[in-house]
């Protein structure tokens, strides 16, 4: 998120990357994982930076060349060092003439969620709408206003279910479960089934209403929530229209979504159905890590 209001907003990166590279993202989380060509590909990359300990996180920035030869790294969001990095890569780099394309041997399936046949694919994005102190930090000041992104995704058999006016039980708890979190500030804790404790969700006339309880046993972390939303069918008996607000008050954080804001402070979510213009539609959804089963049976 700070990356998308610092390095990816400065025309120079932008021009760069356009003119002198081929860009590619990735979630390192899947990747330094996978068994296959793709992943044995990414380890040699990143077998050469500061970040070649395959157990830690390798998140940042890597240049390299089609053969994987690393070419830069950094973990700095200032756009100056990065522009800096690019024109200097682009220097050294001298193009390989005898390169033999790389070609996909295999595929490691456990780290490859396919949106299931008939599924839909849902946007989602939260941001905190208050409680932050007034900063002139520019950091902190992009921190208090990011709005995340992720997706989530609804089954054939469970829109067939909303049409007959009945939110099935699995759907209701990937939402809660999955979705309603912080996830303003980096990677959120999901919550666990014991920390569900109390929800109601139902359609009506393509209306759908509901409320939320989620809380930690230790009360650290919670949120309390009104669900309000449009649905829309299509011909196929498909989702052609799904529009979901939460409206609510968080508390707490995880350990990858520090420094909330103090005490109970107002979280906005909006779930909105994609059209598939956005590359983003094709990630999978971060509660499906390592573990597809459990987040559409949860």
């Amino acid at each position: 998120m700070l990356d998308r209001a610092s390095t990816f907003a400065d025309q120079e990166v932008l021009a760069l990357l356009k003119d002198k590279f081929v860009a590619v993202a990735i979630d390192q989380w899947y990747t330094r994982r996978q068994q296959d060509s793709e992943g044995e590909f990414w380890r040699k990359i990143a077998g050469q930076s500061p970040r070649s300990d395959f157990r830690q996180t390798q998140q940042g920035l890597f240049l390299a060349g089609a053969d994987g030869s690393l070419l830069g790294f950094t973990n700095n969001r200032g756009p100056e060092r990065v522009r800096g990095l690019l024109q200097q890569a682009a220097r050294d780099y001298t193009p390989l003439a005898d390169l033999k394309p790389l070609e996909r041997q295999t595929t490691d399936a456990k780290y490859k969620a396919e949106l299931p046949p008939g599924a839909v694919v849902v946007r989602v994005r939260a941001r905190v709408d208050g409680g932050y102190a007034p900063t002139d930090d520019r950091w902190e000041a992009m921190f208090q206003s990011a709005v995340s992104r992720d997706n989530l995704w609804i089954t054939a058999e469970e829109q067939a279910a909303l049409a007959q006016g009945i939110v099935p039980e699995a759907l209701a708890l990937r939402i809660l479960r999955f979705h309603l979190v912080d996830n303003t500030r980096g990677e959120p804790p999901v919550w666990t089934k014991e920390e569900v404790r109390q929800w109601s969700l139902s359609v009506a006339d393509g209306q759908l209403t509901g409320t939320a309880h989620l809380e930690t046993a230790d009360g650290s972390r919670g949120y309390q929530a009104t669900l309000r939303g449009e649905l829309a069918w299509g011909a196929d008996g498909g989702l052609s229209q799904f529009h979901l607000w939460v409206d609510g008050q968080f508390w707490g954080s995880g350990p990858f979504t520090r420094q909330p804001p103090p005490g109970k402070f107002p979280l906005v979510i909006a779930f909105s159905l994609a059209d598939g213009t956005d590359a983003a539609d094709a990630i999978a959804p971060h509660g499906s890590r390592g573990w597809l089963d459990g987040y559409l049976k949860p």
